[in-house]
């Protein structure tokens, strides 16, 4: 069941100030009570080495506000943190298996395609490495052996919105995916169709997410061959930037929501080019990521009593802009 906006939201914030306090009072590395740097303002000593590897395109700024979290995550924790990307599922793969080799004590990692991660994800956990997943693959990452899932489930939160522009009076949507061949995106669309409940059309578009200028191109040549297309619906904040450019340029009235948020798609709410977003927060995965681990080699500990912890999702709009704007303005949302 996908709760309302209002009471989820609740909800999302009280578990991750539980998990945050968790955090805080647990023993080892030198972190306070209050869960900041060690009395004296000093660096602090690195007591363990996480890689975070994630399928980050580049350009797509939503990843800034994850590695942000899971920098906070290391700075707190003593972790010295080793970001790698790459959207190609076949060299992520790769990266997975250097972190293996390099024998790292955790590694943290996204898995938007479980066929060609999957077993490299199993091999670090054989390894004896622990391995925390986040973002992409909640439906998998239990299974593949990893000690934690940080993140929404991408089907819920499509079928929020499916719901959302039924409730909206949407009768034609366009549903557009940056970047074929990753399972969370389709997720998205699917729950999306299911949500909407045969109310609303809804059409998939696929454009190159890494090239600004062609995912504006195609959306809007979509616009202009149907105008009866009165909701636009990305999957990520900078193609919904995208997408308010197409609008203009094929005359369109269509209207826009999306995944996702960034400090400009935040400032697109406040100016009403954008309707809403769907918040997934990032910032909470990138840090849990990081901490979990932290929190696993120090303590023992497991979050989430065997079972996929929630960050998401919850509807950013004209009713909440104000608070989450000024959260946006530092990077963490």
């Amino acid at each position: 069941m996908i709760r309302t906006t209002r009471s989820w939201t609740a909800l999302v914030a009280l578990g991750a100030a539980g998990v945050l306090a968790l955090s805080a009072c647990s023993s080892g590395g030198g972190r306070t009570e209050s869960g900041g740097a060690a009395a004296g303002g000093g660096a602090k000593a690195k007591t363990m080495t996480v890689a975070m590897i994630t399928h980050q395109a580049p350009g797509d700024t939503f990843w800034d506000i994850i590695r942000k979290g899971a920098e906070a995550a290391a700075a707190n924790d003593g972790v010295d943190l080793q970001y790698s990307n790459d959207p190609d599922a076949t060299k992520q793969a790769t990266l997975i298996q250097a972190a293996i080799d390099k024998k790292v004590d955790g590694i943290a990692v996204t898995d938007p395609n479980t066929g060609a991660l999957g077993g490299k994800i199993k091999a670090a956990v054989a390894a004896g490495i622990p391995v925390s997943m986040f973002n992409a693959g909640g439906t998998d990452a239990l299974g593949l052996g990893a000690i934690g899932y940080f993140g929404q489930s991408e089907t819920d939160a499509g079928i929020a919105v499916g719901q959302r522009l039924a409730k909206d009076g949407a009768k034609n949507a366009l549903c557009v995916i940056q970047e074929q061949g990753q399972q969370q995106l389709e997720d998205r669309c699917d729950g999306i169709i299911k949500g909407a409940s045969g109310d609303v059309k809804i059409q998939r578009l696929y454009v190159n997410g890494r090239d600004d200028s062609a995912v504006t191109t195609s959306i809007q040549a979509k616009l202009t061959q149907d105008p009866s297309i009165d909701w636009v619906v990305t999957l990520g904040a900078p193609f919904a930037l995208d997408a308010v450019k197409s609008v203009g340029n094929a005359s369109s009235k269509a209207k826009i929501g999306t995944f996702d948020t960034n400090k400009e798609l935040v400032g697109a709410i406040k100016d009403g080019n954008v309707q809403w977003a769907v918040d997934q927060q990032p910032y909470l995965q990138g840090y849990l990521a990081v901490d979990s681990l932290w929190l696993y080699k120090t303590n023992g500990n497991v979050i989430g009593g065997g079972k996929n912890v929630a960050t998401g999702p919850a509807f950013i709009d004209s009713a909440n802009i104000a608070q989450v704007a000024k959260f946006a303005e530092n990077g963490t949302r």
